[in-house]
């Protein structure tokens, strides 16, 4: 069963066969990645795998960082649940910046990937780095109970580290499993003053 996600693109609302399209594209792309790596990525070379027509491939996906940003943002917002409120908020916390930083941890190639994608101007992928960025920050202001609207300096400062923290390791300077540790022990530390 498709979740309502799957059925969204930057584009267009999707129908259902069009969202097992987009699947396979993105499946693909990940495929495509762990074997030439973000260089080597093509929109052409993903469509060929997914078993799709490229010129039916860009309609979905205006570039090769589009459909990587695609990737992540499909992850993210499937493996990142809301908050356990029955838990501390520095507990809470940790645990968004635990699983946000693990979304793409062992999934080879796809992390740096992911840097090299969000950091880029194509239009449809600033719109992801958008939808990308609110929903990180609703899922942290959800664990602290604040509105994410006027969230304060504490949620700020959050919000600076894991996106440090992630380009950190999207650039290959330590593990995403390091990059949690260490998100997490930050988080604790500001969260304790």
């Amino acid at each position: 069963m498709s979740s309502p996600v799957s059925q969204e693109s930057t584009r267009r609302r999707l129908t259902q066969q069009q969202a097992e399209t987009v699947t396979r594209l993105t499946d693909a792309a990940v495929e495509v990645l762990n074997i030439e790596g973000f260089d080597g990525l093509t929109v052409r070379t993903v469509a060929k795998l997914a078993g799709v027509a490229p010129a039916t491939a860009y309609t979905y996906f205006s570039s090769k960082s589009h459909l990587v940003a695609e990737v992540f943002w499909r992850r993210l917002s499937a493996g990142v649940p809301e908050p356990d409120l029955s838990v501390p908020p520095a507990e809470r916390v940790a645990q968004v910046l635990r699983e946000v930083s693990m979304v793409v941890a062992g999934e080879g190639q796809l992390g740096g990937a992911v840097t090299m994608a969000l950091l880029g101007t194509d239009p449809d992928v600033e719109h992801l780095r958008l939808r990308i960025g609110g929903f990180i920050r609703r899922r942290l202001a959800e664990a602290l109970e604040v509105d994410p609207e006027h969230p304060g300096p504490l949620l700020d400062a959050l919000e600076m580290i894991y996106a440090g923290g992630l380009v950190h390791a999207g650039m290959g300077h330590m593990s995403y499993e390091q990059t949690s540790e260490r998100l997490v022990a930050a988080a604790h530390l500001l969260m304790e003053k």
